[in-house]
């Protein structure tokens, strides 16, 4: 059976980067032949990121030696940009990435408002979140001001940026030195934003502040409740996105914030898991019964301690269900859990395990049973 090609082959391959060299010679720059064949002598062998930076360092040997004249070049060599007329899931193509490296390395130095008014103009066609990251620690004030601007760009993908840029916890991004202070306030703007593309990424931004501080989380999300700005519906769905985290975490505050009291009574029956003991990479059964003294919306999870190499162990919170549960109806719960010997995330080790039934964020029922 043939293989599929690996993402990085998908992304960076002869076509696409033909298709880069020949929006500069189009443009008048340089012929797309010779640029292909160099950057494609010795691609292979990288893997995505360092093909990035490969692609770009073939790009500045081709460009004009003035970053002034380099960034004309490359405006000219622009397509159109993506669709404003959509909303969301609009990436780009990856094949537009390396422009902003080549941003980084001729024009961080001595040619900051040119770079930033050019990374404006590439995150319309493919976004800069990990380029504009070291503009932020190279020339904090500068860009952070010319975000506060750019929150009322009419390009929503410019409007991501400042967000998705600032994310603490961006993954795969370089480390900022952006702070909770400084960031809230463009979220503030961005909150409201019509845009699924920008509301996402402004709950995904807290969602990484909700790590280190989930009462200023929690805060921002109940005054935005208060200042309207955003439709219900949309604002639901971003408070929910935005605490994530800290409801599998079972904290408290963000239960409550979402309709979720910790002090609700429960009762949970029958908790079971079979067999038991369980073999590595067998399916067990988990079931239990789960009633409600009162009306009372539950987010129903089930937590597994797992034993650790060194005989400590670690819980993990697995998802179960959300229902409006009435009052004196028991709920029926059964789920398949694999207990997979391969797992990328963690390692399984034989031993003692626990099982705990959480409900609204408090541990609700325990079992215990044994991993061979």
């Amino acid at each position: 059976m043939a293989q599929g090609f690996s993402l990085k082959d998908q992304l960076f391959n002869p076509e696409t980067v033909g298709l880069l060299g020949d929006h500069f010679e189009k443009a008048g720059v340089f012929e797309a032949a010779p640029f292909t064949s160099d950057v494609l002598a010795q691609m292979g062998p990288l893997e995505l990121k360092a093909r990035i930076n490969w692609i770009a360092e073939v790009l500045v040997r081709y460009l004009p030696n003035n970053f002034p004249a380099a960034a004309d070049a490359i405006l000219a060599a622009l397509p159109p940009a993506l669709d404003r007329t959509k909303s969301d899931d609009d990436f780009g193509h990856f094949i537009y990435a390396p422009l902003g490296v080549v941003v980084e390395t001729m024009g961080i130095a001595d040619h900051r408002d040119i770079s930033l008014d050019l990374i404006a103009e590439i995150t319309q066609r493919f976004s800069m979140e990990y380029s504009i990251r070291a503009f932020l620690n190279a020339h904090e004030a500068a860009t952070l001001e010319r975000m506060h601007d750019w929150v009322r760009h009419d390009s929503y993908h410019v409007r991501r940026l400042v967000s998705e840029g600032t994310r603490p916890k961006l993954p795969w991004g370089q480390g900022i030195g952006v702070n909770t202070a400084q960031a809230l306030p463009l979220l503030d703007q961005l909150h409201a934003d019509n845009t699924r593309f920008v509301t996402r990424s402004v709950a995904n931004h807290l969602n990484d502040i909700s790590k280190k501080d989930p009462d200023a989380v929690i805060g921002r999300l109940s005054d935005w409740q208060t200042k309207d700005a955003q439709t219900t519906p949309e604002l639901s769905y971003m408070r929910r996105h935005a605490l994530r985290g800290l409801v599998k975490a079972g904290h408290p505050a963000a239960m409550l914030h979402l309709g979720y009291r910790p002090d609700v009574g429960v009762t949970v029956t029958q908790l079971t898991i079979a067999p038991n003991p369980i073999q590595i990479d067998e399916t067990a059964a988990i079931s239990f019964i789960v009633e409600a003294a009162e009306d009372a919306p539950l987010i129903i999870d089930y937590v597994i301690d797992f034993v650790k190499a060194q005989g400590k162990t670690s819980p993990k919170v697995f998802k179960c269900k959300q229902v409006s549960a009435k009052a004196g109806v028991p709920i029926i719960i059964s789920k398949k859990h694999k207990f997979k010997g391969n797992a990328t995330t963690f390692r399984l080790h034989p031993g003692a395990h626990r099982l705990h039934v959480q409900i609204n964020g408090k541990i609700a029922q325990t079992c215990d049973f044994a991993l061979h």
